[in-house]
């Protein structure tokens, strides 16, 4: 599975994440999505969202500042100053697990 995608819109003002985490549940495949700028970014989706969804595109998008980091982002941190945040736990098998 690729690691590294775009989304095709913003997420809480980003659109550069890295894949970290896949699971199982349920017989569904799910995904832990990071923004690459900030981990506080982060969100879960499930097999048909981050592939057939239209919703994001393979690897990273080259986008001019303006378009990867946008106005929705600045609001989003004035507001939400690592307030309930949740932790992220890497799977031993997630090629982002360094320990």
């Amino acid at each position: 599975m690729e690691n590294y995608w775009t989304s095709n819109k913003t997420i809480n003002g980003l659109r550069h994440f890295v894949l970290v985490n896949e699971t199982k549940e349920k017989g569904n495949i799910s995904f832990l999505m990071v923004s690459v700028l900030d981990s506080e970014i982060n969100l879960k989706i499930n097999y048909e969202e981050l592939i057939n969804s239209g919703n994001w595109h393979k690897g990273w998008i080259n986008l001019s500042n303006h378009q990867s980091i946008t106005e929705e982002y600045v609001n989003y941190k004035s507001i939400n100053k690592g307030e309930d945040i949740d932790e992220i736990f890497i799977n031993e098998d997630s090629l982002f697990n360094i320990s």
